[in-house]
């Protein structure tokens, strides 16, 4: 079997390897273009680029999917199936119906719980008990397209989209294998999705990583494991960002929230809308991430301050 494999983050890396180790013929890697990251500009590759070129596959990496450019060179290809995994980018029907077996997916939930993109991170924003992947076909939709197998996992009460991403990816690479060595059965057998119980991922953003402590404390702990390990869920002190990765919920006082209620060598504790949040681990602005035992050693956090949103 044919393969063309697209896709960008390390979320697609095992299955990109286990595709290869499979031995299946990988015909060309798709993967968005290099970009300049960091004060020095310094050029940087996606990590499916980088897994590509030591597997010693070639590499292509199109500014767009509606060139007639990268039309031509998919279709001379001849690919039996295009495999996509967060690649990036909105696949035109051209492209979809180039391949005879179609556009496979893996998508990291349970659909059609969680389509868009963000669907790790969503899942422990909004404090669910189970995720998974989902192997799907891609149609014009926006992954809304026939389920080929589904995988369930229990979430950690304290999941990360860290931890997440690294189960899910493994779970996916896992299970699409077994799809891609029993292809014709699985697509014999696909399953539609049911639109109505459709639920959808938006991307985060960067205004979503500001607490805002008048919210629920158990709310604020699902944001901070959301946005770890990045963007980071943040307050202000002293003017400056503090970002917050570890944190327990405990029961609060009368008091506004973004109060400091306690401070110990340990932690420190902070009044919510409802309930308070503990905090073990930090980052100050421009500093590597710490523990409040750290941090404390040289701030003089007094109960009492208010910490502004």
């Amino acid at each position: 079997m044919r393969i063309v494999f697209m896709g960008t983050p390390d979320f697609a890396v095992p299955s990109l390897q286990a595709i290869h180790h499979q031995g299946y013929d990988i015909a060309a890697v798709v993967t968005q273009p290099d970009k300049e990251r960091g004060r020095g500009k310094r050029i940087s590759s996606s990590p499916v680029k980088e897994c590509a070129e030591l597997l010693k596959i070639p590499v292509l990496q199109p500014r767009t999917m509606r060139d007639e450019t990268i039309l031509a060179q998919l279709q001379k290809l001849r690919p039996d199936v295009i495999i996509v995994i967060a690649y990036g980018k909105i696949l035109p029907k051209e492209v979809l119906e180039i391949p005879p077996f179609g556009c496979l997916n893996v998508h990291g939930s349970l659909l059609p719980k969680y389509r868009g993109a963000a669907p790790i991170q969503r899942a422990i924003y909004e404090g669910a008990h189970t995720s998974g992947i989902t192997i799907m076909m891609l149609d014009e939709g926006m992954d809304t397209g026939k389920m080929l197998k589904k995988c369930a996992i229990p979430l950690d009460v304290k999941e990360t989209t860290g931890t997440l991403f690294k189960k899910l990816s493994k779970i996916g690479s896992q299970a699409l294998i077994e799809v891609l060595n029993d292809l014709k059965h699985y697509e014999a057998h696909a399953e539609a999705q049911c639109h109505t119980e459709a639920t959808y991922a938006d991307k985060i953003t960067k205004e979503m990583a500001e607490i805002n402590w008048a919210d629920e404390a158990a709310h604020i702990e699902c944001l901070i494991r959301a946005l770890d390990p990045q963007p980071g869920a943040y307050c202000m002190y002293q003017g400056k960002r503090l970002k917050i990765w570890k944190a327990d919920v405990v029961s609060g006082r009368d008091a506004l929230p973004g109060t400091i209620l306690e401070v110990t060598k340990q932690y420190f504790t902070v009044q919510t809308g409802s309930n308070a949040i503990q905090i073990y681990e930090i980052q100050p602005e421009s500093r590597k991430r710490v523990t409040s035992a750290q941090f404390l050693q040289g701030c003089a956090l007094i109960p009492g301050q208010v910490l502004q949103r």
